[in-house]
């Protein structure tokens, strides 16, 4: 038995669209079993419970890397990770699908081979990059190859995420953005994202603020997020440094420094019409982790 464990992450940071990830400390952990034949799945909705699974794909895809065939396999599931929320969790999956056959056979490849990997299989590693490997990471693909880099962010970055009680399924929010963007627009966000990557390892709020804004993605997406507009609004009012969509949403991402934030939002939640749920966060800085191989 191979036991796995993978961060959440936050794509689409600030004006970072489809090229800033970073992985946060809300985990899921799986545990695969090979055997002779057959597929079970425990720990998830019932019509996650087959083949298509992300995790199993994910685990067929490097077992044919591999050149080895397909096992049967037993696999539980037990994620804090919530699902179509813009919290990296089918990129957890596929990272632990990866993870797993690669170290039931040996670990055999490199982490840019398990990157490639995870990236044909998401489609980009702005999400897979950080859960594998933790931290900030930005990441480009060139020639359908996946290059990725990290920054070490300032120790007392500390978030909080607030999750509602409705989904967004990433299709619809990647339908929802315009087809071509004005040229000031490219290099607005492309000078912020220069600027946040060295604010963050300083930790210089006054730059975080200013370089966490986004003209490609989020004005489009905050439209089909409920109350996106008020809770911002809140946000802010309550003192966050940044306020940001958590990859294609609907979850919403706060850098705080007051340590009485989440009690004051705490009491401006109550005003909304949907339930918005908020947990602290920090930075993970290890990435999935093989917590066990056995028997």
């Amino acid at each position: 038995m191979v036991t796995i464990r993978v961060p959440a992450t936050s794509a689409n940071f600030g004006p970072g669209f489809d090229s800033l990830g970073c992985a946060l400390d809300m985990y899921a952990t799986l545990s695969f079993t090979e055997c002779e034949e057959g597929l079970t799945i425990t720990g998830c909705l019932a019509h996650h419970r087959n083949k298509e699974n992300l995790t199993v794909v994910s685990y067929q895809k490097t077992m044919e890397v591999l050149g080895l065939p397909m096992p049967g396999l037993i696999l539980h599931i037990d994620s804090d990770i919530p699902i179509s929320r813009g919290l990296g969790s089918s990129a957890a999956m596929i990272a632990a699908g990866v993870l797993a056959a690669d170290a039931h056979h040996g670990s055999t490849l490199s982490n840019s081979e398990l990157l490639a990997i995870c990236t044909q299989i998401e489609g980009h590693p702005d999400n897979v990059a950080p859960a594998l490997f933790g931290g900030l990471i930005a990441s480009m693909m060139d020639e359908n190859k996946p290059y990725m880099i990290s920054y070490a962010l300032h120790p007392d970055i500390h978030f909080c995420v607030l999750i509602p009680d409705f989904k967004l399924s990433t299709h619809k929010a990647r339908a929802a953005l315009p087809k071509t963007i004005s040229f000031s627009d490219a290099v607005y966000n492309l000078s912020r994202t220069a600027v946040l990557c060295k604010a963050l390892e300083l930790n210089d709020t006054q730059l975080i603020r200013i370089a966490m804004h986004d003209k490609l993605h989020q004005p489009y997406r905050g439209k089909m997020i409920h109350e996106y507009d008020q809770l911002r609004e809140m946000c802010m009012e309550a003192g966050c440094v940044a306020f940001f969509i958590s990859g294609a949403g609907p979850s919403c991402m706060c850098i705080i420094e007051n340590e009485h934030f989440m009690e004051i939002m705490n009491e401006k939640l109550s005003t909304l019409n949907h339930r918005w749920t908020m947990r602290s966060l920090h930075v993970d800085r290890e990435g999935a982790q093989i917590l066990g191989i056995g028997e």
